[in-house]
Protein backbone atom coordinates (compact mmCIF):
# COMPACT_ATOMS: atom_id res chain seq x y z
CA UNK A 1 0.00 0.00 0.00
CA UNK A 2 1.51 3.11 -1.03
CA UNK A 3 2.43 5.73 1.32
CA UNK A 4 -0.27 8.77 2.26
CA UNK A 5 1.05 12.08 1.09
CA UNK A 6 1.65 14.67 3.88
CA UNK A 7 -1.18 17.64 3.98
CA UNK A 8 -0.30 21.21 5.60
CA UNK A 9 -3.40 22.37 6.59
CA UNK A 10 -3.06 26.68 6.99
CA UNK A 11 -5.64 28.12 9.16
CA UNK A 12 -5.23 32.15 9.20
CA UNK A 13 -6.39 33.76 12.13
CA UNK A 14 -7.03 37.32 13.76
CA UNK A 15 -9.11 37.43 16.49
CA UNK A 16 -11.30 34.46 16.05
CA UNK A 17 -10.99 32.45 19.30
CA UNK A 18 -14.53 32.38 18.67
CA UNK A 19 -14.15 29.78 15.97
CA UNK A 20 -10.88 27.58 16.79
CA UNK A 21 -12.60 25.12 18.93
CA UNK A 22 -15.18 24.11 16.59
CA UNK A 23 -12.57 24.27 13.45
CA UNK A 24 -9.63 22.32 15.20
CA UNK A 25 -11.54 19.81 16.63
CA UNK A 26 -12.93 18.83 13.12
CA UNK A 27 -9.89 19.21 11.73
CA UNK A 28 -8.55 16.32 14.70
CA UNK A 29 -11.93 13.90 14.18
CA UNK A 30 -10.74 13.64 10.06
CA UNK A 31 -10.07 10.03 9.01
CA UNK A 32 -7.14 10.97 7.28
CA UNK A 33 -3.69 10.89 8.76
CA UNK A 34 -1.21 12.40 7.10
CA UNK A 35 -1.98 15.87 8.23
CA UNK A 36 -0.14 18.74 9.59
CA UNK A 37 -1.61 21.35 11.35
CA UNK A 38 -0.39 24.91 11.56
CA UNK A 39 -2.19 28.25 12.72
CA UNK A 40 -1.02 31.81 11.19
CA UNK A 41 -2.03 34.34 13.18
CA UNK A 42 -2.29 37.73 12.48
CA UNK A 43 -1.21 39.38 15.84
CA UNK A 44 -4.41 38.91 17.75
CA UNK A 45 -5.18 40.91 20.16
CA UNK A 46 -7.80 38.38 21.96
CA UNK A 47 -6.19 35.08 23.37
CA UNK A 48 -6.09 33.06 20.13
CA UNK A 49 -2.81 32.07 20.30
CA UNK A 50 -2.54 31.02 23.85
CA UNK A 51 -5.87 29.11 23.76
CA UNK A 52 -4.42 26.80 20.63
CA UNK A 53 -0.87 26.33 22.71
CA UNK A 54 -2.52 24.91 25.74
CA UNK A 55 -5.56 23.34 24.23
CA UNK A 56 -3.84 22.18 20.75
CA UNK A 57 0.04 21.37 21.47
CA UNK A 58 -0.08 19.72 18.16
CA UNK A 59 -0.99 23.12 16.02
CA UNK A 60 1.75 24.70 15.03
CA UNK A 61 1.65 28.29 15.84
CA UNK A 62 3.33 30.74 13.03
CA UNK A 63 2.94 34.35 14.17
CA UNK A 64 2.92 36.65 11.37
CA UNK A 65 4.22 39.71 13.57
CA UNK A 66 1.41 41.88 12.35
CA UNK A 67 -2.17 42.00 10.97
CA UNK A 68 -0.98 41.85 7.43
CA UNK A 69 -3.73 40.54 5.53
CA UNK A 70 -4.98 36.97 4.08
CA UNK A 71 -2.24 37.24 1.25
CA UNK A 72 0.83 37.58 3.60
CA UNK A 73 -0.71 35.46 6.35
CA UNK A 74 -1.06 32.31 4.31
CA UNK A 75 2.30 33.16 2.15
CA UNK A 76 3.69 32.83 5.68
CA UNK A 77 1.99 29.68 6.58
CA UNK A 78 3.21 28.30 3.03
CA UNK A 79 6.59 29.32 4.01
CA UNK A 80 6.30 26.51 6.92
CA UNK A 81 4.52 23.51 5.64
CA UNK A 82 5.85 20.55 5.28
CA UNK A 83 3.54 18.75 3.55
CA UNK A 84 3.48 18.12 -0.86
CA UNK A 85 0.12 19.63 -0.41
CA UNK A 86 -0.82 22.94 1.66
CA UNK A 87 -4.48 23.91 2.52
CA UNK A 88 -5.41 27.43 2.92
CA UNK A 89 -8.42 27.36 5.32
CA UNK A 90 -10.81 30.15 7.09
CA UNK A 91 -11.01 30.04 10.95
CA UNK A 92 -15.01 29.73 10.48
CA UNK A 93 -14.94 26.28 8.69
CA UNK A 94 -16.21 22.76 10.57
CA UNK A 95 -15.06 19.99 8.48
CA UNK A 96 -16.66 16.08 7.83
CA UNK A 97 -14.53 13.54 8.86
CA UNK A 98 -14.09 12.19 5.53
CA UNK A 99 -13.29 15.50 3.88
CA UNK A 100 -10.01 15.08 2.73
CA UNK A 101 -9.67 11.89 1.06
CA UNK A 102 -11.63 12.86 -1.98
CA UNK A 103 -9.01 16.06 -2.07
CA UNK A 104 -5.81 14.00 -1.87
CA UNK A 105 -7.08 10.71 -4.45
CA UNK A 106 -8.15 13.76 -7.14
CA UNK A 107 -4.68 15.06 -7.18
CA UNK A 108 -3.16 11.73 -7.21
CA UNK A 109 -5.15 10.72 -10.08
CA UNK A 110 -3.59 13.50 -12.29
CA UNK A 111 -0.11 15.67 -11.94
CA UNK A 112 -1.60 18.65 -13.79
CA UNK A 113 -4.26 19.24 -10.93
CA UNK A 114 -2.68 21.91 -8.85
CA UNK A 115 -5.91 23.12 -6.86
CA UNK A 116 -8.97 21.40 -5.10
CA UNK A 117 -11.47 22.46 -3.11
CA UNK A 118 -14.37 20.90 -1.56
CA UNK A 119 -18.06 21.46 -1.64
CA UNK A 120 -18.70 24.50 1.09
CA UNK A 121 -22.03 24.94 2.75
CA UNK A 122 -23.21 26.82 5.14
CA UNK A 123 -22.47 26.74 8.73
CA UNK A 124 -26.16 27.88 9.80
CA UNK A 125 -28.14 27.20 7.19
CA UNK A 126 -26.56 23.50 6.17
CA UNK A 127 -28.73 22.66 3.04
CA UNK A 128 -27.56 25.76 1.81
CA UNK A 129 -24.39 27.09 -0.16
CA UNK A 130 -22.26 29.34 1.26
CA UNK A 131 -21.76 32.55 -0.74
CA UNK A 132 -17.49 32.67 -0.53
CA UNK A 133 -17.00 28.75 -2.22
CA UNK A 134 -20.12 26.84 -3.01
CA UNK A 135 -19.78 24.22 -5.65
CA UNK A 136 -16.74 25.75 -7.12
CA UNK A 137 -15.83 29.06 -8.99
CA UNK A 138 -15.85 30.65 -13.09
CA UNK A 139 -15.57 34.47 -13.97
CA UNK A 140 -17.31 36.08 -17.04
CA UNK A 141 -15.15 38.16 -19.25
CA UNK A 142 -14.92 41.68 -17.56
CA UNK A 143 -13.76 39.96 -14.21
CA UNK A 144 -16.33 39.51 -12.17
CA UNK A 145 -16.81 35.84 -10.20
CA UNK A 146 -19.35 33.89 -9.56
CA UNK A 147 -20.14 30.03 -8.39
CA UNK A 148 -21.95 26.95 -8.97
CA UNK A 149 -24.29 27.75 -6.18
CA UNK A 150 -24.05 31.16 -5.48
CA UNK A 151 -24.44 34.29 -7.94
CA UNK A 152 -24.32 37.82 -6.71
CA UNK A 153 -27.26 38.41 -4.14
CA UNK A 154 -28.62 34.62 -4.90
CA UNK A 155 -27.43 31.84 -2.72
CA UNK A 156 -29.20 28.20 -3.77
CA UNK A 157 -30.03 25.39 -1.45
CA UNK A 158 -27.30 22.29 -2.32
CA UNK A 159 -30.17 19.71 -3.71
CA UNK A 160 -27.16 17.84 -5.62
CA UNK A 161 -27.66 20.29 -8.88
CA UNK A 162 -24.12 20.92 -8.92
CA UNK A 163 -22.48 17.51 -7.42
CA UNK A 164 -20.29 17.08 -10.74
CA UNK A 165 -16.57 17.32 -10.27
CA UNK A 166 -15.16 19.50 -12.66
CA UNK A 167 -12.69 21.73 -13.54
CA UNK A 168 -13.00 25.53 -12.19
CA UNK A 169 -11.69 29.01 -13.06
CA UNK A 170 -10.88 29.25 -9.40
CA UNK A 171 -11.44 27.72 -6.12
CA UNK A 172 -11.97 29.22 -2.84
CA UNK A 173 -9.15 30.60 -0.86
CA UNK A 174 -11.74 29.50 2.24
CA UNK A 175 -10.65 25.50 1.56
CA UNK A 176 -8.09 25.90 -1.13
CA UNK A 177 -5.91 22.62 -1.46
CA UNK A 178 -2.66 23.55 -3.64
CA UNK A 179 0.23 21.61 -5.27
CA UNK A 180 2.66 23.42 -3.13
CA UNK A 181 5.42 22.79 -5.63
CA UNK A 182 2.85 24.38 -8.67
CA UNK A 183 3.55 27.53 -6.41
CA UNK A 184 7.18 27.89 -7.58
CA UNK A 185 6.04 28.35 -10.61
CA UNK A 186 3.06 30.47 -10.32
CA UNK A 187 3.78 32.24 -7.39
CA UNK A 188 2.71 33.04 -3.74
CA UNK A 189 -0.80 34.64 -3.32
CA UNK A 190 -0.26 38.43 -4.06
CA UNK A 191 0.30 40.31 -0.72
CA UNK A 192 -0.89 43.33 -2.62
CA UNK A 193 -4.76 42.25 -2.93
CA UNK A 194 -4.49 42.34 0.68
CA UNK A 195 -8.06 41.06 0.89
CA UNK A 196 -10.58 39.30 -1.44
CA UNK A 197 -10.36 37.64 -5.13
CA UNK A 198 -5.81 36.93 -3.73
CA UNK A 199 -7.05 33.59 -4.51
CA UNK A 200 -8.91 34.17 -8.05
CA UNK A 201 -5.26 35.74 -9.25
CA UNK A 202 -3.49 32.75 -7.54
CA UNK A 203 -5.72 30.57 -9.86
CA UNK A 204 -5.64 32.45 -13.23
CA UNK A 205 -1.80 32.52 -13.12
CA UNK A 206 -2.04 28.76 -12.16
CA UNK A 207 -3.90 27.84 -15.17
CA UNK A 208 -1.62 29.88 -17.20
CA UNK A 209 1.06 27.60 -16.21
CA UNK A 210 -1.61 24.67 -18.16
CA UNK A 211 -2.44 22.99 -14.98
CA UNK A 212 -6.25 22.27 -14.13
CA UNK A 213 -8.37 23.18 -10.97
CA UNK A 214 -11.23 21.24 -9.62
CA UNK A 215 -14.07 20.20 -7.38
CA UNK A 216 -14.62 17.65 -5.37
CA UNK A 217 -18.26 17.62 -3.99
CA UNK A 218 -17.85 14.66 -2.54
CA UNK A 219 -15.73 16.25 -0.23
CA UNK A 220 -17.75 18.36 2.24
CA UNK A 221 -17.46 21.48 4.68
CA UNK A 222 -19.43 23.94 6.25
CA UNK A 223 -18.21 27.49 6.93
CA UNK A 224 -20.01 30.51 9.18
CA UNK A 225 -18.51 33.31 6.22
CA UNK A 226 -18.30 36.72 6.94
CA UNK A 227 -16.31 36.16 10.69
CA UNK A 228 -13.27 38.77 9.46
CA UNK A 229 -15.35 41.04 6.93
CA UNK A 230 -18.75 41.75 7.09
CA UNK A 231 -20.54 40.26 3.66
CA UNK A 232 -21.79 43.35 1.42
CA UNK A 233 -20.17 46.04 3.67
CA UNK A 234 -17.77 49.29 2.57
CA UNK A 235 -14.73 47.07 2.86
CA UNK A 236 -16.14 44.55 0.19
CA UNK A 237 -17.03 46.43 -2.07
CA UNK A 238 -14.10 48.45 -2.08
CA UNK A 239 -12.30 45.53 -2.26
CA UNK A 240 -13.93 43.13 -4.83
CA UNK A 241 -13.85 46.56 -7.26
CA UNK A 242 -10.26 46.77 -7.16
CA UNK A 243 -9.04 43.28 -6.96
CA UNK A 244 -11.16 42.44 -10.08
CA UNK A 245 -9.16 45.40 -12.27
CA UNK A 246 -6.23 44.60 -10.64
CA UNK A 247 -6.36 40.60 -11.55
CA UNK A 248 -7.79 41.98 -15.04
CA UNK A 249 -4.91 43.84 -15.35
CA UNK A 250 -2.08 41.36 -14.61
CA UNK A 251 -3.21 38.52 -16.46
CA UNK A 252 -4.99 39.12 -19.61
CA UNK A 253 -2.95 39.17 -23.03
CA UNK A 254 -2.43 43.19 -24.07
CA UNK A 255 -5.51 42.45 -26.58
CA UNK A 256 -8.04 41.09 -24.63
CA UNK A 257 -6.87 43.59 -21.79
CA UNK A 258 -7.67 45.95 -24.42
CA UNK A 259 -11.16 45.24 -24.70
CA UNK A 260 -12.12 44.03 -22.11
CA UNK A 261 -11.05 46.85 -19.52
CA UNK A 262 -12.65 49.19 -21.86
CA UNK A 263 -15.73 47.40 -21.25
CA UNK A 264 -15.33 47.10 -17.36
CA UNK A 265 -14.97 50.66 -17.12
CA UNK A 266 -17.66 51.69 -18.82
CA UNK A 267 -19.80 49.17 -16.61
CA UNK A 268 -18.64 50.54 -12.99
CA UNK A 269 -19.65 54.03 -14.49
CA UNK A 270 -22.83 52.82 -14.73
CA UNK A 271 -22.89 51.35 -11.46
CA UNK A 272 -21.84 54.95 -10.27
CA UNK A 273 -24.70 56.27 -12.22
CA UNK A 274 -27.13 54.26 -10.69
CA UNK A 275 -25.84 54.19 -7.27
CA UNK A 276 -25.92 58.34 -7.66
CA UNK A 277 -29.66 58.44 -8.95
CA UNK A 278 -30.49 55.97 -5.64
CA UNK A 279 -28.27 57.94 -3.22
CA UNK A 280 -26.20 55.04 -2.37
CA UNK A 281 -23.20 56.75 -1.16
CA UNK A 282 -21.41 53.58 0.33
CA UNK A 283 -21.16 52.03 -3.21
CA UNK A 284 -19.82 55.48 -5.19
CA UNK A 285 -16.98 55.84 -2.22
CA UNK A 286 -15.92 52.22 -2.67
CA UNK A 287 -15.78 52.37 -6.53
CA UNK A 288 -13.80 55.63 -6.81
CA UNK A 289 -11.76 54.77 -3.85
CA UNK A 290 -10.80 51.51 -6.12
CA UNK A 291 -9.79 53.23 -8.84
CA UNK A 292 -8.10 55.99 -7.44
CA UNK A 293 -5.64 53.14 -6.20
CA UNK A 294 -5.66 51.26 -9.05
CA UNK A 295 -4.07 54.43 -10.46
CA UNK A 296 -1.95 55.70 -8.08
CA UNK A 297 -0.53 51.90 -8.02
CA UNK A 298 0.28 51.77 -11.59
CA UNK A 299 4.08 51.11 -12.41
CA UNK A 300 3.41 48.39 -9.50
CA UNK A 301 0.63 46.26 -11.43
CA UNK A 302 2.39 46.71 -14.39
CA UNK A 303 5.02 45.68 -13.12
CA UNK A 304 3.41 42.40 -11.70
CA UNK A 305 1.36 42.27 -15.29
CA UNK A 306 4.85 41.79 -16.81
CA UNK A 307 6.09 39.11 -14.89
CA UNK A 308 3.11 36.99 -15.57
CA UNK A 309 2.94 37.32 -18.94
CA UNK A 310 6.48 36.60 -19.27
CA UNK A 311 6.21 33.32 -17.61
CA UNK A 312 2.46 32.48 -18.91
CA UNK A 313 2.25 29.15 -20.92
CA UNK A 314 -0.94 28.70 -22.53
CA UNK A 315 -3.35 31.91 -24.06
CA UNK A 316 -6.23 33.44 -23.09
CA UNK A 317 -8.35 31.23 -25.96
CA UNK A 318 -7.26 27.96 -23.90
CA UNK A 319 -8.91 29.52 -21.15
CA UNK A 320 -12.44 30.71 -22.41
CA UNK A 321 -14.20 27.54 -21.52
CA UNK A 322 -13.62 28.41 -17.88
CA UNK A 323 -15.24 32.18 -18.58
CA UNK A 324 -18.50 33.11 -19.42
CA UNK A 325 -18.15 35.46 -22.14
CA UNK A 326 -21.44 37.86 -21.53
CA UNK A 327 -21.57 40.88 -18.30
CA UNK A 328 -23.04 38.29 -15.54
CA UNK A 329 -23.73 41.92 -13.86
CA UNK A 330 -25.88 42.71 -16.73
CA UNK A 331 -27.52 38.98 -17.27
CA UNK A 332 -28.41 38.63 -13.12
CA UNK A 333 -30.05 42.13 -12.63
CA UNK A 334 -31.17 43.10 -15.70
CA UNK A 335 -31.86 39.37 -17.44
CA UNK A 336 -32.99 37.83 -13.95
CA UNK A 337 -30.73 34.99 -14.84
CA UNK A 338 -29.95 34.38 -10.88
CA UNK A 339 -28.61 30.97 -11.13
CA UNK A 340 -25.73 29.32 -12.01
CA UNK A 341 -27.64 26.79 -14.13
CA UNK A 342 -29.45 29.38 -16.04
CA UNK A 343 -25.86 31.05 -16.36
CA UNK A 344 -23.62 28.33 -17.62
CA UNK A 345 -25.92 26.38 -20.89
Amino acid sequence: MMKQPLISIIVLNYNGKQFLKECFDSLLAATYQQVELLMVDNASTDDSVEYIQRNYPQVKVVNSGGNIGYSAGNNAGIAEAAGKYVLLLNNDIEVTPGWLEPIIEEFESDPRIAAVQPKIRHMLERDSFEYAGAAGGMIDIFGFPFMRGRVFYTTEKDLGQYDTNIDLFWTSGAAMAIRKDVLEKSGLLDNDFVHHMEEIDLCWRILLQGYRLRIRTDSVIYHYAGGTIKAWSFKKEYWNHRNSIFMMMKNYSSSRLAVMLTVRLLLDILVVVKSVLVFDTLKISAIVQAHGWLFDNLPMILRKRRAVQRNRVVSDQALDKFMYHRSVAIDYFLGKKLTFDRLWK
